[in-house]
């Protein structure tokens, strides 16, 4: 039976697979709306051509100003923190992410909120000048919400992971007088 360590050591080795894997899809996909194409291979801006339209998926076809706000803030606020928690939760045990982990689980389940909503409740019409791009059934709508929602899943339990775990709460030290 797998112990308290067990389980903590298990969900640690989790999070920094997440946080290790995150690394090469931010680069490589993410980073291509944000970064100038010149700096991509044909084939990877290939691979992101065919899955904005295979999935349907707007934010990537035509990404509105809002959506490269969030992934600038991807660039600059999440991208530092990949290496920095990739080692801490593979090396386990480091009760000083607890902090920044927490921030970082909320700043990204911020973001994805209006993400999935938009994928949920946006109206892609022509009409709304979606020139056919978008999610035209609540299929392909929930496809899209499935994509995203590890993004906003993971964070979510590595919240409560931060705040519940005996392990990474603080204790006050008392000076001695």
């Amino acid at each position: 039976m797998l112990g308290t360590r067990g389980v903590r050591r298990g969900l640690e080795w989790l999070l920094g697979l997440f946080f290790l894997f995150h690394i090469p899809f931010t680069l490589l996909l993410d980073m291509q709306v944000m970064l100038p194409h010149e700096l991509y291979p044909l084939e990877l801006r290939n691979v992101l051509k065919w899955y904005a339209k295979e999935f349907k998926d707007p934010l990537l076809q035509d990404p509105p100003t809002w959506f490269k706000s969030f992934l600038y803030c991807e660039l600059v606020f999440q991208l530092p923190f990949f290496p920095v928690a990739t080692y801490a939760f593979f090396k386990g045990g480091c009760k000083w992410i607890r902090t920044p982990a927490i921030i970082y689980s909320v700043h990204v389940m911020s973001l994805l909120i209006p993400i999935l909503s938009t994928f949920l409740f946006e109206d892609f019409s022509e009409a709304n000048g979606f020139k056919g791009q978008g999610p035209k059934t609540f299929h392909e709508r929930l496809t899209l919400v499935s994509i995203y929602a590890p993004y906003f899943l993971i964070p979510l339990m590595l919240f409560f992971f931060m705040l519940r775990s005996p392990y990474y709460k603080y204790e006050e030290k008392r000076k001695k007088k």
